[in-house]
């Protein structure tokens, strides 16, 4: 039987070759049809400290799923990061699940960097397959109150277009955000 993250990175392959044969256009409509609410999580750090997806409540949280191997991954991370450097005081964070299967493939992927952003690492690939993401990378934007409201699978200039009006719908609604 084969772990999680393989079956995750042939689909992952074959979705980034079919966004290349279809002009790397991002999948249009992202928003999720009816909100629901985000899959827990507890995965731990590069310090080895376990975050919950819990413990951003009452905060705008965009969850993305990357890999060392994904060719889109490695032009949304530095997109992403500058996002949160950029909205992290009006309330927005963003946490980056690695499912490498091996770790020294995402630590070599983030040498040289120092993101403002959280990296979590699921070497078992079990968060991926509870956010039922299809391809690399996918992403989820949850409102305050912990539900997914937006989704998006691979990454274009259009897709950080789309995360910008997408955060401020998010960062809008409920009033004074919550300080971490």
């Amino acid at each position: 039987m084969k772990p999680p993250t393989s079956n995750l990175r042939r689909r992952a392959l074959l979705t980034a070759a079919m966004f290349t044969l279809s002009s790397g256009l991002a999948p249009a409509a992202p928003a999720v049809a009816k909100p629901f609410p985000a899959p827990a999580f507890s995965l731990k750090d590069k310090a080895g400290q376990a975050h919950t997806l819990a413990d951003f409540r009452g905060r705008v949280v965009l969850v993305d799923f990357w890999a060392s191997w994904c060719a889109p991954c490695k032009a949304s991370f530095p997109a992403l990061d500058a996002l949160q450097e950029e909205l992290r005081g009006e309330g927005l964070d963003v946490i980056a699940i690695n499912v490498d299967e091996d770790r020294k493939d995402a630590d070599a992927f983030l040498t040289g960097k120092s993101p403002s952003l959280i990296v979590l690492f699921d070497p078992l690939g079990r968060s991926p397959e509870d956010f039922k993401v299809e391809g690399m990378p996918s992403s989820f934007l949850i409102d305050r109150e912990g539900n997914v409201r937006f989704r998006h699978m691979g990454f274009t200039a259009q897709t950080k277009a789309d995360f910008r009006r997408e955060i401020g719908i998010l960062l809008r609604e409920g009033g004074a955000h919550a300080q971490r």
